[in-house]
């Protein structure tokens, strides 16, 4: 049995226990190291293990990060003393690549690392001495690696290969909805017809998006509505609860559970907004985000940014609304146009899709698996170790 020991950023982040839960589905036997999110609790199990807390990071706050990161990496012998020899290190993201450059010195046999980069840091990208240090930082920590994993063609294609971050060969991983029983969905949907119901659920970041979705409502007047619910980034929008407070047409649920909750969230509405400007021209244009694949399963028809590889994700496949300046100006006028027939001819282009494209199977699971075995030791190599 393949053992992982996984190095997260986040032990609290939904992503990281699909990923867990991935794993093990796939076989393998799996430990979890990693910090928590501005003092939120670390949760008691990750799949069949006790995480092993490694301490508190901040959002958005890049130094305290890098201390909190020096200090694991010097208490990291004793922090992993109970792991069990592990065959892979996997780091989610460059500051747990950081950590397994270091973690994996401290097992008798050195195992395979492999890199899992799911967003690109706008410090990374940075054109100025900062950025430099940060890409040469990616650069000397994934010499040792052997795979990477990402979400997006695009991070390839546009940030590791013409920047020559790493040699390894690269694995996609989407961020599919993952689906270990092979259920048969048949998405619960309101009516079509007004109020059309815009959805945007998970990470609520993107202080541009909130302000033109509430111009939307308001300049309509009842005919759209807005239900926002997941965690909202009050370092990027401070004022979050005020501006929502005061919108009549749009209202915040709160957290939800993933996966446990997906059918009904997305059920409430019609649209799927997956647009986000937090890094636009960066990290923004490239990803292709969780709620893309939550709401094309679960029969919302997402709303991308021209120029975006969502947006392209959607015209290879002939779904979705396009935006070109996603203004509120144009989205009164593709909303004042909509009736129940243009509804209905959007929802069946998404129902056609085959439903591979949002959700990850035991199948898939077994494959990641199988790719990561290959990179361990041979059985003779390790015992000469």
């Amino acid at each position: 049995m393949l053992h992982v020991l996984y190095l997260v950023h986040d032990l609290t982040d939904p992503a990281v226990s699909r990923r867990v839960a991935m794993l093990e589905a796939g076989g393998a036997r799996v430990a979890v190291a990693g910090f928590r999110r501005d003092d939120r609790t670390a949760p008691t199990r990750l799949g069949g293990s006790v995480p092993i807390d490694l301490g508190v990071t901040r959002d958005g706050k890049f130094a305290q990060r890098l201390a909190a990161v020096a200090a694991a990496a010097l208490a990291l012998r004793a922090r992993l003393a109970a792991v069990d020899q592990p065959d892979i290190i996997i780091a989610r993201h460059l500051e747990m690549l950081a950590l397994a450059d270091r973690a994996k010195g401290l097992f008798p046999a050195r195992p395979a690392i492999v890199y899992e980069s799911l967003d690109i840091h706008r410090l990374l990208l940075a054109g100025n001495a900062v950025g430099r240090a940060m890409r040469a930082a990616e650069r000397r920590f994934a010499r040792s690696a052997q795979l990477l994993l990402t979400s997006s063609p695009a991070f390839l294609r546009d940030y590791f290969e013409p920047n020559g971050q790493l040699d390894a060969p690269a694995m996609l991983l989407e961020n599919k909805v993952l689906d270990l029983n092979g259920l048969s969905l048949a998405p619960k949907r309101p009516a079509s017809g007004e109020p059309w119901r815009i959805g945007w659920f998970g990470a609520l970041r993107c202080a541009r998006s909130l302000d033109t979705l509430i111009d939307l409502t308001r300049r309509l007047d009842g005919r759209v509505e807005l239900f926002l619910r997941g965690r909202p980034a009050y370092d990027a929008i401070p004022d979050f609860d005020a501006l929502v407070e005061a919108a009549p047409h749009v209202a915040f649920h709160g957290p939800y559970r993933n996966p446990g909750d997906l059918e009904a969230i997305y059920g409430e509405v019609h649209f799927n907004w997956a647009i986000d400007f937090f890094e636009e021209g960066l990290n923004s244009e490239w990803l292709l985000p969780n709620r893309l694949y939550e709401g094309g399963r679960h029969g919302a028809i997402p709303i991308a940014r021209a120029g975006t590889e969502t947006a392209r994700f959607l015209a290879d496949r002939g779904i979705g609304i396009v935006l070109d300046t996603c203004s509120a100006d144009e989205l009164v006028r593709v909303f004042s146009n909509l009736d129940a027939a243009g509804f209905a001819a959007h929802r069946a282009r998404l129902d056609a899709i085959d439903r591979a494209t949002w959700t990850a199977t035991r199948s898939d699971c077994e494959a990641l698996v199988s790719r990561l075995s290959s990179l361990r030791p041979q059985p003779e190599l390790r015992a000469a170790a």
